[in-house]
This record gives C-alpha cells, structure tokens and sequence, in this order.
C-alpha cells in the first residue's frame, strides 16, 4: 500500500505521521486489497474554534475510491473520527463484495436441472 501524508497550513511532525501509519493498520487488517493511501490534514481559518483541524483520505480499493472527511478541535480526535468512519466504509464494502459473489450463484436441484423461476 503506497501511502501519502500532507499537511495543508502546518508541518507532518513524524509523531503525526506514526499516528497515521498506526491508524491504517486497523483498516488493511480488515481488507487487505488497499492500492495507496491520500490522507490530508489542515488547519483552517474559522470562527468556529472548536472544528479548526480536519482530515480527510482518499482510498483507492480495487474497483473503487472511499473518500472520507472529518473536522475536530484537536488534529488527533479528526485522525480517530477519520479512521472510524473509515472502518465502517471499509468492512460495508467488504461485505458488499462478499455478499455479491453469492449471489450470482444458481441453485441446482439434487437431479442437476435449475429450478423454475417463482412467478
């Protein structure tokens, strides 16, 4: 999994970067078919002092791009929210896949011939 971590209006400290590194292992233990990584995190400018710090990610699954957003007092509070959200998406998705693959399975009767349609 490639990952990249930019800051926007601040510095990625190593102690961030760790933390983030820390947090996706939780979402690659669940689904291993993660290509790369975007995460984002920036301070903003607004009135409101207690949602200043947000995080986002892009993450690129086979077949499919989760984008995820949170905003928070504190940098690290917006990186838990971020990849509790994303954890969620992740194991729906998962099952989303599992749950379509049998699906597409015809049943069969114990002689071999399909069964008929219900109408």
């Amino acid at each position: 999994m490639n990952l990249t971590i930019s800051g926007h209006h601040l510095d990625v400290t190593p102690a961030i970067r760790e933390y983030v590194q820390n947090k996706l292992e939780r979402i690659t233990r669940h689904f291993d078919q993660v290509i790369d990584s975007h995460v984002i995190l920036c301070i903003d400018n607004l009135t409101e002092k207690e949602k200043r710090q947000k995080a986002e990610i892009n993450l690129r699954l086979a077949g499919k791009i989760v984008h995820v957003a949170s905003a928070a007092h504190d940098l690290y509070a917006a990186i838990d929210m971020l990849m509790d959200r994303l954890d969620r998406q992740v194991v729906k998705y998962k099952q989303m896949l599992k749950d379509h693959d049998n699906a597409c399975i015809k049943r069969m009767s114990e002689g071999g011939e399909e069964e008929p349609a219900a109408a």
